[in-house]
């Protein structure tokens, strides 16, 4: 690779001749262009960067720019953040199954349509019918028994609000991102607390205000608690992965989980 610069001579305004050098170009530099080119990339790409509501599929394989300024860490990150809301679609669903009504109140026309509203739209996690009310706000009130809205809605937009709060709101990661491992840590210790409430608060006729596992017969149905445990465990890998990387240190919070409160996602 050479770079050709054109010289003109010439006398009182008349070009008598044209010659081209061949400058040779500087080899010595490419190692310090390539160190370069991912932090360049990463001064372009935050205007490009949007704060979904929910992540995407995984690229199909085809090169990605953005792929220069990502780590193995950040590729880990993302996949456990896709793998967290397949987890809390399949919920949902399951939780609309079992409690078909609950689609019915936010005028759905069928099971599929109320689940592409909560996983697909463009809503940044705020719902008319919520009040506005993110994160585990949302959830409480899919157990209040004043609440008269889809409790399904309530309860799976809360903690899937609560757990892109912990992401910071994104759906894609960079080498200057920067995640809070005791945030994600908090983030799964609230799931549990939401899995406790989901299969104890009744209301006042003693009903539980959404049905989840069926624990009656010889082979109990636990299906629901094995998606939950699949969220809480890519939450916790994700945290010691973040303080690993950070040097930083989690706090453990022992609760009992019939009096657990949920704990702060923004500290």
């Amino acid at each position: 690779m050479s770079a050709v610069i054109k010289k003109q001579d010439g006398c009182a305004g008349h070009v008598l001749a044209n010659s081209y050098e061949v400058e040779p170009f500087p080899y010595c530099l490419l190692p310090i262009l390539k160190r370069l080119l991912p932090w360049v990339c990463l001064l372009l790409l935050p205007a490009c960067v949007g704060h979904g509501t929910a992540p995407g599929k995984a690229a199909d394989g085809g090169f990605d720019p953005s792929q220069l300024a990502k780590t193995d860490i950040e590729r880990v990150i993302e996949a456990h953040q896709r793998e967290i809301f397949i987890n809390l679609k399949h919920l949902t669903e399951k939780l609309y199954r079992r409690n078909p009504r609950e689609w019915r109140k936010s005028g759905q026309s069928s099971l599929e349509t109320a689940v592409a509203r909560i996983f697909d739209g463009k809503h940044e996690w705020k719902f008319a019918e919520l009040d506005g009310k993110r994160d585990t706000e949302a959830v409480h009130l899919a157990f209040r028994s004043d609440y008269q809205g889809d409790r399904v809605l309530a309860f799976v937009a809360g903690l899937a609000s609560m757990v892109q709060t912990a992401f910071h709101d994104k759906t894609e990661f960079f080498m200057l991102d920067d995640l809070d491992p005791q945030a994600l840590n908090n983030a799964a210790r609230n799931v549990e607390i939401a899995v406790w409430k989901l299969s104890n608060a009744r209301n006042a006729q003693e009903e539980l205000f959404l049905m989840s596992n069926e624990g009656a017969g010889s082979a109990p149905n636990l299906s629901f608690e094995r998606e939950f445990g699949k969220i809480i465990g890519s939450l916790d890998v994700l945290s010691k992965i973040v303080a690993d990387k950070t040097n930083r240190t989690v706090v453990k919070i022992i609760q009992n989980l019939a009096t657990a409160v949920f704990l702060p996602i923004k500290l």
